[in-house]
């Protein structure tokens, strides 16, 4: 009898024993089920996030239901999560705010002249062009050398001595001969001589005018495009900004 017992009750221990892991088995593979269906092939979103939640919590094991603990850390991470997506959507609306502004900063410089560190410019010999020399210390004298675009030179014109600062300098779009030369690109190179005797180039600030801008797609700084085929600048590299 005692034999008999032993077994039926090793019996009953183990058909119990074996119901809980079918038990288990089943809630993972719901909660698997829950998982695959709420997130398919992309990252898990608050939709998902909660399903799953509701899931575990529909399939929790009686005999170890969820921990007090662990189901308020859960909840705190779907807070966190909510917050981050929050914080997604200001950030793309600041973006796509950022981008019509610059849009309209945009239109607003299309045909405007602008001042910029270059040492070429379309020049309209009609009329007098005006641009400046960036002197970083006194000098006894500063020499502004203007060439066409085949390199000819066409005008030397003496600054004499200038102090520390931007000098500004005027050409009347005429030779040396006193002649009108044709209007164009023209390159103005500037230099002063040290004690030594030895020369030395200096920046210059020539006006430019924009004739289109092209916006960046990836949040960048625009670009602005410059008549007489003179390239493009960042907005930040523009000095003055004229009418």
């Amino acid at each position: 009898m005692s034999v008999t017992n032993d077994v039926s009750n090793n019996s009953t221990i183990q058909d119990l024993f074996n119901s809980k892991v079918k038990d288990a088995a089943a809630n993972q593979d719901s909660l698997a089920g829950a998982t695959k269906e709420a997130s398919g092939d992309q990252s898990l979103g608050k939709d998902a996030f909660l399903q799953l939640l509701v899931t575990q919590l529909k399939n929790q094991n009686p005999l170890s239901p969820q921990d007090n603990g662990a189901f308020v850390a859960q909840l705190a991470q779907f807070s966190s999560l909510e917050g981050i997506n929050t914080l997604n959507d200001s950030v793309n609306a600041i973006s796509s705010n950022y981008k019509s502004s610059q849009a309209l900063q945009a239109s607003s410089l299309v045909g405007r002249s602008v001042i910029i560190g270059t040492d070429k410019a379309l020049v309209d010999t009609s009329k007098s062009f005006t641009g400046s020399v960036d002197v970083t210390s006194s000098v006894g004298n500063v020499t502004i050398k203007v060439t066409d675009k085949d390199g000819k030179l066409v005008k030397t014109i003496e600054l004499g001595a200038q102090g520390a600062g931007k000098s500004d300098f005027i050409w009347d779009g005429k030779n040396e001969a006193g002649e009108k030369v044709d209007s164009g690109n023209y390159t103005f190179a500037a230099s002063t001589k040290n004690d030594a005797g030895d020369a030395l180039a200096l920046k210059t600030s020539l006006p430019a005018t924009v004739t289109s801008v092209t916006l960046s797609q990836t949040g960048g700084e625009m670009l602005l495009n410059l008549s007489g085929g003179l390239g493009s600048i960042k907005l930040s590299q523009i000095q003055t900004i004229g009418t």
